[in-house]
C-alpha cells in the first residue's frame, strides 16, 4: 500500500513544495532524535514512495538492528513521528512515510510489523464473510493478516470491489479448488472487472461437513443450503445418502451455516467447515462429506502492485485471442515451450462478447521480473493475443519455501562460478 505525505489535517503534500532544505532539515532532527535514545545517526531516505510521489524516511544499518534488538522498534517510531510537528502531538507531516518506512525496513529483515500497530493503522483485508468461511481461515494462517483489521464482505465480487474503490487494502477470495477447479466470479472479477493483481496465494485444506440445529437428525433433513462449489465437491455423498433433499444456494459455507442457526424451520440442514459449525452453535450430522481425499482451495491475495521475485513464483495472465482461427491458441502455448516455462493450469472462460467467444486464463512458473519471462509475455502480446496481467507472486507451500532456498543457493554459486570466470578474461592484446 503506498502511504502519501500527509500535512497535519490529512491533506496530501507535494513534497517537492516542501523544499529540498526543509527535508534535509527534517532528516537532520530525525538523526538528533536517534542519538538522544543511543543509537546514533542511523537515518536516512528509504526511496520514493510510488506514484503519488515523496520520499519515506527510515532507521537503517546498526541502529536499526540495536533497536529491533533492544525491542526499541515502537520506541524509536514515537520518537521520529511527528517530524516537523514538534509542539503537537497530533499528526506531523512525516509521520505515515516514517512509519511506513520503519516498517518496510522491518519487512525486509523477516521482522513481524505487528508491533507498530500501536503507533500506525492497521492494513484492511475485506475477505468472504461472514465470519467462520474458509476464507477466513486462509486469512488467519498469514502473521500479518490475522494482525490487520478484518472486513468480511458478502461475496467475492465484492471483496474485489472494496479494495478498487479505497475501501480495503487488501482482498482475499477463492481462485481454484482441487476438485470443482477454478472460482468463476473470481476468474470473472479478476479478468473482466479489475485491474487488481494477485500478491500471494495461500493453499487450504478442505473438509465439509453437514450440519443442523440441535434436535435435527439426518433423516429430518429436506433442504441443504451451502455455497454452488461446496455441493460439486460432496456431489456424489448427497446422491448417495440425501438423494431426495432441496438444495439451495448461499454466497458462502458459513453464511449457510448462520442461516440455519437463525431460522425455526425444520428439516433444515448446512454443508459447512468446522469453524462455521462452531461459529453458529450447529450440530454436526455427517463429517468429512467431501468425494474425493486431500481436497483443497487455493486462494488469492489481490491488491496493488508487483511482489518482487523471490526464486520461486508464479504469474498469472488473460489471453484473448485477436482471431478465431486454427492454432491460434497453439501458437500462444508454444512461446511458452520454446522457453520451457512451465504451465500449471490453462482455463477457458467466455468473454461474455458473444456464444462461443473464449478467452484462456494461464498460470504459469516463473515472475514477469525475469527476462525469459517478459521476453515470453512480450512476444505474445505482440504477436498472437491481447495479454491482461493479473499477477507475478509467491508460490504457496513449504514445498515451494525449500525449492526457494535452494534456487538462491545454486544462483549464488552459479554467480560465484561466472565471476571467477571473467576474473580469469585476458586483457586485448595479452600475450597467451
Amino acid at each position: 500500500m503506498v502511504l502519501p505525505t500527509v500535512d497535519g489535517a490529512g491533506r496530501e503534500v507535494d513534497e517537492a513544495a516542501v523544499g529540498v532544505a526543509q527535508h534535509d532539515a527534517l532528516l537532520g532532527e530525525g538523526r538528533e532524535r536517534l542519538a538522544q535514545l543511543g543509537l546514533g545517526d542511523g537515518i536516512d531516505r528509504c526511496g520514493p514512495l510510488g506514484f503519488r510521489g515523496g520520499h519515506a524516511v527510515a532507521v537503517r544499518g546498526h541502529a536499526g538492528e540495536r533497536a529491533h534488538e533492544t525491542g526499541r522498534i515502537r520506541e524509536v517510531a514515537h520518537a521520529l513521528q511527528h517530524l516537523g510537528d514538534p509542539g503537537q502531538c497530533g499528526h506531523g507531516p512525516f509521520e505515515r512515510p516514517v512509519l511506513h518506512g520503519v516498517r518496510r525496513y522491518r519487512r525486509e529483515r523477516r521482522w513481524v510489523p505487528s508491533t507498530l500497530s500501536s503507533v500506525t493503522p492497521p492494513i484492511r483485508v475485506a475477505y468472504l464473510g461472514p465470519a467462520g468461511t474458509f476464507t477466513e481461515e486462509a486469512l488467519r494462517t498469514q502473521a500479518d493478516l490475522r494482525a490487520a483489521a478484518h472486513l468480511p464482505v458478502r461475496s467475492v465480487p465484492e471483496v474485489v470491489a472494496a479494495v478498487g474503490r479505497g475501501e480495503a487494502d487488501l482482498g482475499l477470495v477463492p481462485i481454484e479448488n482441487a476438485i470443482e477447479g477454478g472460482v468463476a466470479l473470481t476468474l470473472d472479477a479478476l479478468g473482466f472487472e479489475s485491474d487488481l493483481l494477485i500478491q500471494r496465494e495461500i493453499d487450504l485444506p478442505i473438509s465439509l461437513n453437514l450440519a443442523a440445529r440441535e434436535g435435527t437428525a439426518l433423516t429430518d433433513v429436506r433442504t441443504v443450503l451451502t455455497m454452488p462449489m461446496a455441493v460439486g465437491q460432496c456431489r456424489a455423498w448427497l446422491a448417495r445418502r440425501l438423494p431426495d433433499v432441496e438444495i439451495r444456494a448461499a454466497n458462502s459455507t458459513a453464511e449457510a451455516a448462520r442461516e440455519v442457526a437463525g431460522s425455526k424451520r425444520a428439516g433444515l440442514a448446512a454443508i459447512a467447515n468446522a469453524a462455521a459449525v462452531k461459529e453458529y452453535g450447529l450440530r454436526n450430522l455427517a463429517t468429512r462429506i467431501e468425494d474425493h481425499d486431500h481436497n483443497q482451495t487455493r486462494f488469492v491475495l489481490v491488491g496493488h502492485g508487483i511482489p518482487a521475485p523471490t526464486g520461486h513464483d508464479r504469474t498469472s495472465i488473460v489471453c484473448f485471442q485477436r482471431a478465431d482461427r486454427p492454432g491460434s491458441l497453439l501458437a500462444i502455448l508454444q512461446e511458452f515451450s520454446a522457453r520451457t516455462i512451465n504451465l500449471t493450469k490453462v482455463e477457458s472462460r467466455p468473454t461474455k462478447h458473444s456464444l462461443g467467444d473464449y478467452c484462456f486464463f494461464i498460470d504459469f512458473v516463473g515472475h514477469v521480473g525475469e527476462p525469459i519471462v517478459a521476453d515470453c509475455l512480450r512476444t505474445i502480446a505482440a504477436s498472437a493475443a491481447q495479454v491482461k496481467f493479473l499477477g507475478s507472486y509467491p508460490v504457496a507451500g513449504e514445498a515451494a519455501s525449500r525449492r526457494r532456498r535452494s534456487a538462491t543457493r545454486a544462483l549464488r554459486d552459479a554467480e560465484s562460478w561466472m565471476n571467477d570466470l571473467h576474473a580469469r578474461i585476458r586483457p586485448p592484446g595479452a600475450d597467451a
